[in-house]
């Protein structure tokens, strides 16, 4: 779960330089949604954190990259988002793997939530690139 953590600030920032791509290109409405998203991963990243702070655990933020993305359109920011958020679904379905196999409880209502948000957030960005 730790790893998690560090995962969601990876996202944020990933959102972060998409917003900096879309406002070079002048979609100012595109990076603003980019600019809320990166806030919501910070705010993601922070319930994990509590949870394990509650539970007697200091999060330990691990190493992450800058993000190296190559964006020339509003549709290849949007694709990478989606990629992105497909990466996080994947990383939260592992959680919840383990969360299973270790019989974890405490943790279920979390991740929980976190499946059907990140369900949400891969809707919310197709749909959005099915209007592009």
């Amino acid at each position: 779960m730790n790893n998690q953590v560090t995962a969601e600030l990876e996202a944020s920032l990933v959102y972060l330089q998409l917003s900096y791509v879309l406002d070079d290109l002048g979609l100012v409405g595109m990076r603003d949604w980019m600019k809320n998203q990166s806030e919501e991963e910070l705010e993601h990243a922070d319930k994990f954190s509590q949870h394990l702070l509650n539970r007697g655990y200091v999060p330990q933020i691990g190493d992450i990259a800058p993000p190296k993305l190559d964006i020339a359109t509003a549709v290849d920011a949007f694709e990478a988002a989606l990629a992105h958020e497909q990466k996080i679904s994947g990383l939260i379905r592992e959680l919840a793997a383990i969360q299973d196999a270790e019989r974890d409880y405490d943790s279920r209502a979390l991740i929980n939530w976190f499946l059907e948000e990140q369900v949400e957030e891969e809707a919310a960005v197709a749909e959005i690139l099915d209007r592009l």
